[in-house]
């Protein structure tokens, strides 16, 4: 039997499905949200040692190819602000992971709040929802730095931010209407979702993919190493 926050999750990922899928309707695109996007390669190079997350790939030193997508998630024109998106997948041995950030604030209660802006570097963004730690729920964050990077950080729901690596930014490699990015189905290893993320997110996907013409195994075709030109929709 479903929990009270799983019904109320589950009741809202249809409404938000909704609603990404008339406004994909009304404004005649084919990707509901973050219809446009500028893809490029990047490279995480992992710190390791200071606070300890519970999560390998977090507290452990390393480097990793990358793919980045800069977007605006509701695609308004330009000079007006929008919710600025940054989507990574990081190329591991076992398989893609993705990671989704959204632009927000980096307090106790702003991390949780999303935040128009008018670029990409305007704000700090975050997962906006917990991921399922072994030391319990998690955030993740990318924070602009001063050149084409930004700092990499995670937190409990209220705690301290830690740093634990950097994200620069490579080549450019077009727009990205031929790769798809989903964070439910290729996780970073070690991390899980809780089942009210998502009961709140898949209606979401699941009707993009619907409007694209993909399947969820779209989603993992290409891998951060993979040529200038991947397959699949983002």
């Amino acid at each position: 039997m479903e929990s009270p926050i799983d019904v109320l999750a589950r009741t809202a990922g249809g409404l938000l499905s909704s609603g990404a899928v008339a406004l994909g309707a009304t404004r005649d695109r084919t990707k509901p949200l973050h219809p446009d996007g500028q893809l490029r390669r990047a490279t995480i190079t992992r710190m390791g040692g200071g606070a300890r997350s519970g999560v390998p790939w977090l507290d452990e030193p390393g480097r990793d190819e990358a793919l980045v997508r800069l977007s605006r998630g509701v695609g308004l024109p330009g000079p007006l602000p929008d919710v600025q998106g940054l989507a990574i997948r990081i190329d591991h041995p076992g398989g893609p992971a993705d990671v989704l950030l959204a632009s927000t604030g980096l307090g106790r209660l702003t991390r949780f709040v999303l935040t128009p802006t008018w670029k990409p570097t305007g704000r700090p963004l975050t997962s906006l929802l917990p991921y399922r730690s072994p030391r319990g729920p998690l955030l993740l964050a990318a924070v602009p730095g001063s050149t084409p990077s930004y700092d990499l950080r995670w937190a409990g729901p209220v705690g301290p931010w830690v740093s634990f690596g950097t994200l620069e930014l490579g080549e450019p490699l077009g727009d990205d209407t031929r790769l798809s990015f989903d964070p439910l189905l290729n996780v970073v290893p070690g991390l899980a979702h809780y089942g009210w993320v998502t009961r709140l997110r898949e209606p979401a996907y699941w009707a993009a993919r619907r409007r694209t013409h993909r399947s969820p195994s779209d989603a993992a075709s290409v891998s951060a190493g993979a040529p200038a030109h991947p397959r699949g929709h983002a």
